[in-house]
């Protein structure tokens, strides 16, 4: 089951996929607080399954502290549940601004993929 959760008119969005294996959240375009609801949406479904959160960035061209704040409150949130959680290899634009703010520490681990974007979830890197 997949869930897009989009602001009106917005350029940027957050879709939470629910595959057998993982919730895959995905997120593109513009990444601000106008998708403030939407990410505490895929937040709250995402942690409500007991399977790892892998998180793709990989076509975010703008991301915010909000955005920001999301990202970290999903691992932080999904590692206290007992979920894996990683962030794909992200593009500068979202390693710069973890970097700018401080909290590149806390997925550092998710800079190395364990997972290879776009040949499904499930399979490992290697």
């Amino acid at each position: 089951m997949s869930y897009n959760y989009l602001a009106g008119g917005h350029t940027g969005g957050i879709a939470l996929e629910e595959r057998l294996d993982a919730s895959v959240v995905t997120m593109w375009g513009e990444i601000d607080v106008a998708l403030r609801g939407e990410a505490g949406a895929a937040l709250a479904t995402a942690l409500e399954r007991n399977v790892p959160v892998v998180i793709d960035t990989s076509r975010v061209t703008f991301i915010d502290s909000t955005g920001i704040a999301f990202l970290v409150q999903l691992y932080t949130f999904g590692t206290q549940e007992g979920l894996k959680v990683r962030l794909l290899d992200p593009p500068t634009v979202v390693g710069d601004v973890l970097e700018m703010l401080g909290v590149d520490e806390v997925f550092a681990e998710g800079h190395r993929p364990p997972y290879q974007a776009g040949a499904g979830v499930a399979r490992r890197a290697g």
